[in-house]
């Protein structure tokens, strides 16, 4: 009982501080995540009795709670995006979550099984988990509210970048189950990969995603006033997109996060300058708000119980790579010849962020297949993301205002830097 009870406290503290810290914060060197996973590690390296933490001993668990985090968090993105989809227009995202993701598991899987002495399946797995910008950290380099204005090109790039990419990743951890020793030959895995993991599943995560837009769309703003939605109930709308256009998809064995994200878009697309998009898009910023949280402190949790204990330093070598030199430089070239300058390209090859859908990717896969060197994957990926939290939260405000004060039509030109701080955090 006196457990229960002190995760209620916790909890509620955390709730409070989902609500209080990020507006806190906006105006300084710091972004929330940073302060829950400092509360993550305080917490458990106090004599309370704190719930588990490791990812390794509830592995399905651990699969779960961030999978819908990530879900959540990726109608949210799809839902602030004010710009119309059109392959011009998303030229630079479009090549962030293909070109950039893909040469970025390639440098990575490379350098991981050369530097790190991974297994091929493991450094594969790895790549694709880390690769990905984050739709859950990335807040504070993203978008601001739907309708709000401020959309820069580095904001819209790494939004729509979070937004697609965790679900085209998904084909490259596939890809290291692939590798994994199996009865059937590999050629055989190799074929089934590309038929089905690479094929058959985007496809689905595609069709569903955008019929699914579609149909909510209808019934959001095309039935008859008699029978329509009531705005009260617009939040929980945002919660079906998430809950239904996912577990669909997954039941076709498709990719569920695509679909979420791309049901989303189409659901933005059909009605641009509806008020409901922004009631829709606060509900699930505030469940996303709440998950995000609890996983902060129980990743600061874990790191001081052991998640970074098969960390070595050829190992903590290769996250620094990915973070100062591999994203950095792929995501750069990648974006030669899209409409933005040499600053704005830097930032965003900059700000890939790691975050929770790494996690979810590792504890899928771990779940999944017979990985002989989880614990250090799991090390590497924990001491990767801490990294990125640590580091891109310290750096985003300022960079995000020196961005705006070099753009003569961002609002801050007129309602002051603070208010470009809080659109690049989506307050």
């Amino acid at each position: 009982m006196d457990s229960y009870n002190l995760l209620l406290v916790v909890l509620g503290i955390s709730i409070l501080g989902a609500a209080w810290v990020p507006s806190l914060v906006q105006k300084y060197a710091l972004s929330y995540p940073i302060l829950f996973v400092a509360f993550g590690m305080l917490l458990y390296a106090l004599p309370l009795q704190m719930p588990e933490s490791n990812p390794l001993v509830y592995k399905t668990f651990s699969a779960h709670l961030t999978e819908i985090c990530v879900i959540v968090a990726l109608t949210g993105t799809g839902l602030k995006i004010d710009r119309r989809f059109s392959f011009p227009g998303w030229a630079a995202p479009l090549r962030l979550a293909t070109v950039t993701l893909v040469l970025t598991i390639a440098v990575f899987a490379f350098t991981g099984w050369l530097v790190a002495g991974l297994l091929p399946a493991s450094a594969v797995l790895l790549a694709a988990a880390l690769a990905p910008t984050d739709p859950v950290l990335a807040g504070d380099v993203q978008v601001g509210d739907p309708t709000e204005g401020g959309e820069d090109n580095v904001r819209f790039a790494l939004t729509g970048e979070a937004g697609l990419n965790d679900g085209l990743a998904f084909p490259f951890v596939h890809l290291s189950l692939a590798l994994l020793p199996a009865t059937a030959s590999l050629g055989e895995r190799m074929r089934d990969w590309l038929l089905m993991d690479l094929g058959y599943r985007l496809v689905v995560g595609l069709v569903f995603g955008y019929l699914s837009g579609r149909l909510l769309a209808f019934l959001i703003f095309g039935l008859p006033k008699k029978v329509e939605i009531k705005a009260s109930a617009y939040g929980f709308v945002a919660l079906a997109v998430t809950l239904v256009t996912y577990g669909l998809t997954e039941l076709a064995h498709g990719y569920g996060f695509l679909a979420v994200f791309i049901a989303s878009i189409t659901l933005r697309n059909n009605e641009r300058n509806h008020e409901y998009h922004r009631t829709m898009h606060d509900f699930s910023d505030q469940i996303e708000r709440i998950l995000v949280v609890t996983l902060l402190i129980l990743f600061g949790g874990s790191v001081v119980t052991g998640l970074l204990d098969e960390l070595t330093w050829r190992g903590a070598l290769l996250g620094c790579a990915l973070v100062f030199v591999i994203r950095p430089l792929v995501a750069y070239v990648s974006l030669a010849g899209t409409k933005t300058n040499a600053f704005e390209r830097g930032i965003i090859s900059f700000f890939g962020i790691r975050g929770i859908g790494s996690f979810f990717y590792l504890a899928y896969a771990v779940k999944e297949g017979g990985y002989a060197e989880r614990e250090e994957l799991w090390s590497i990926a924990g001491f990767t993301v801490l990294l990125s939290v640590v580091l891109h939260g310290v750096l985003a405000t300022p960079v995000m205002r020196e961005l705006d004060r070099r753009n003569p039509h961002h609002p801050s030109h007129h309602d002051g830097v603070e208010h470009g701080a809080a659109v690049g955090r989506g307050e």
